[in-house]
């Protein structure tokens, strides 16, 4: 029988390395370090990935510090884990505008199970990045963007081949857009993509009309599907 979805993730996020030869003052956090994370990385994809169900990717920046950057699971804070999955956990609850915006999407498409059996949430640089202390995005910095393409290039590489629907991919963040489109121009991962507005820019920006874009964000999601 060959790997599962979730084997090859499993095997994939507990492997991850940190890069070399960032610019001064950029770091990483590599949560999979840490033994609470691995195990709610094997409790996660076990649970909504245990097939060989070819996914549609929907894809980020990098993580943020009080998501991914802490749980390793994409736009899930700890709360998130406990809360919308049901995987306890010890770690501190975390603010994280994305993921309280893309968990009301998940349950408006009919919860964890329905969604992540359809879709897989990910990033283009898989490690959160961070500056001065704050999140800091992989496009913040020529000379970051430059050091990473590399990375971000296996990233997807490696990410596609756990199984995809490469008939169409979900960016989320109109500036995410360009340089996605870019890196599949370079390597063809997919036919087409879709563009929807980053969680984050929605709740920071635009929370009156949260309604709205979860709306949005189901239609387009099943648009992908037919």
């Amino acid at each position: 029988m060959s790997p599962t979805f979730a084997d090859q993730a499993i095997r994939y996020y507990l492997n991850l390395t940190d890069p070399g030869h960032l610019p001064p003052g950029v770091s990483v956090l590599n949560p999979y370090r840490q033994p609470e994370v691995q195990t709610i990385i094997q409790t996660f994809f076990t649970r909504y990935f245990s097939d060989h169900r070819p996914r549609i990717f929907v894809l980020g920046i990098n993580p943020g510090r009080f998501g991914a950057g802490v749980t390793g699971i994409s736009f899930t804070t700890p709360q998130a884990l406990i809360n919308h999955c049901g995987i306890d956990n010890n770690l501190p609850p975390t603010p994280e505008l994305s993921s309280r915006f893309i968990y009301r999407v998940v349950d408006a498409f009919g919860g964890p199970a329905a969604f992540y059996s359809q879709f897989f949430l990910t990033s283009l640089y898989p490690l959160a990045l961070m500056k001065s202390g704050k999140n800091y995005n992989f496009y913040d910095d020529r000379g970051l963007t430059a050091a990473l393409w590399p990375y971000i290039t296996d990233t997807v590489k490696q990410q596609t081949a756990f199984g995809y629907d490469r008939r169409v991919a979900v960016c989320l963040g109109r500036k995410n857009e360009g340089y996605l489109q870019r890196l599949n121009g370079q390597q063809g991962f997919f036919d087409r993509i879709v563009t929807l507005d980053h969680p984050r820019y929605i709740l920071q920006y635009r929370s009156r009309e949260a309604d709205a874009y979860v709306d949005q964000y189901i239609r387009t999601l099943a648009d992908c599907l037919l």
